[in-house]
């Protein structure tokens, strides 16, 4: 519903614009040119890597707690009371820590985020610059992106500019782009629902 406001909110600004002045239109495939960068495919590569290594340190550290639980159960029938809180405190203690190294590394602000940022948002944002140049020189009053299941329902392939994008950047475009990646819709299909 939020996105349709959006949507009913920004159609009405460009209206107004187009009635006051010339407006131009443009769009790009923020996933393609991410997807032509090999520093963006490597820095994905690491990040992911660092995200299996860490994974399987913490699943280390719970499967020895589990194991411990387990040895716990068994013997706490034979233990002394002072004992079973002894055993009981080191397996929560060796819990806490196991949790508290999860959250270090793929907490809200944890290490994962962190690596993330560094590695991609240099990226990122020379994209941005590289698309900001690109419409301040050429007049584009908007730029859309149509990646991530945006709402622009049909879009002219002439006027998307993620190739040239790409090459103000440095990069060589892939020729075999797909011009038009929004499903086609049928004419007897309804996009809204209903027949």
């Amino acid at each position: 519903m939020k996105k349709h406001i959006l949507l009913t909110a920004v159609i009405a600004a460009m209206l107004g614009f187009s009635a006051n002045a010339q407006t131009r239109f443009a769009y790009v495939d923020s996933e393609y040119i991410l997807s032509q960068i090999p520093d963006y495919e490597k820095a994905l590569k690491t990040i992911n890597d660092l995200s299996v290594q860490w994974q399987e340190e913490i699943e280390g550290k719970f499967a020895e707690i589990d194991q411990l639980y387990k040895k716990f159960q068994n013997e706490a029938p034979l233990l002394t009371q002072e004992a079973k809180n002894q055993q009981e405190n080191a397996i929560i203690q060796k819990e806490k820590v196991a949790k508290d190294l999860q959250k270090k590394r793929f907490g809200t602000d944890g290490d994962l985020f962190k690596k993330r940022e560094e590695l991609v948002r240099p990226i990122q944002d020379k994209i941005y610059e590289a698309i900001e140049k690109r419409a301040t020189t050429r007049g584009y009053t908007f730029v859309f992106d149509r990646s991530d299941n945006s709402n622009i329902l049909y879009v002219d392939p002439k006027s998307d500019i993620s190739n040239d994008v790409l090459k103000d950047m440095g990069y060589t475009a892939d020729s075999k782009k797909k011009t038009d990646n929004v499903p086609a819709v049928s004419p007897d299909s309804n996009p809204f629902g209903g027949k």
